[in-house]
């Protein structure tokens, strides 16, 4: 069943370093992705909101870490898109670099999300965040987003194949199919949110 916790969602700022980011957070879980790959469409379907995070067909439109409040000082935390973006190289080298200290050093972050376009799964820029996120020790959910451009056998091998290949690298993480068009996906989404931001 669906939490409606995630439903009111709400902005409340965003942050340029870590520095910035809300001081009274206890919780927060994150989302990244590779520019495209549907990162702020997900987030706008978990949450049943269209226009909570900022979409755009043009690679690279999200630049700051972007706090969504659940209440209680817990956050959904919209993470700068990475890789192939359309801005000048300098800029994004300060995104990972802005990426990178913050998944190691944000101590209030509990579990990291990351959105994968499902016919593109584990890039090179996507093993680089698995990376920062092995080093920080917090838990690590993919999305493989866009299922519906795949048949469901061909979905299915695709999320199997995902698994394998983070088990043979000594990755411990959970993976769901997601599709924002289709809808589907969303209560997968929002038990995994629930063992973070639900008291059990």
């Amino acid at each position: 069943m669906p939490n409606t916790l995630y439903f009111n969602a709400r902005f409340e700022t965003s942050a340029s370093k870590l520095a910035q980011c809300p001081q009274d957070s206890v919780v927060e879980v994150a989302f990244a992705g590779r520019s495209n790959a549907g990162k702020s469409s997900a987030i706008n379907t978990i949450c049943r909101q269209r226009q909570l995070a900022r979409t755009s067909k043009t690679p690279g439109r999200t630049q700051l870490i972007n706090y969504f409040a659940l209440g209680e000082d817990r956050f959904l935390v919209d993470l700068p898109g990475y890789g192939y973006a359309k801005v000048p190289m300098a800029v994004q080298r300060a995104w990972q670099k802005n990426l990178e200290y913050y998944l190691q050093n944000r101590e209030q972050l509990q579990c990291l999300i990351i959105v994968m376009d499902i016919r593109r799964p584990l890039t090179e820029f996507d093993w680089q965040l698995i990376e920062w996120c092995q080093a920080s020790g917090v838990a690590l959910h993919c999305l493989l987003t866009k299922s519906d451009k795949l048949s469901r056998n061909q979905a299915m091998k695709t999320l199997f194949n995902a698994q394998k290949s983070l088990e043979v690298n000594g990755v411990e993480a959970t993976l769901q199919l997601f599709s924002a068009l289709k809808q589907t996906g969303v209560d997968d989404a929002h038990e995994l949110l629930d063992q973070f931001f639900v008291a059990s």
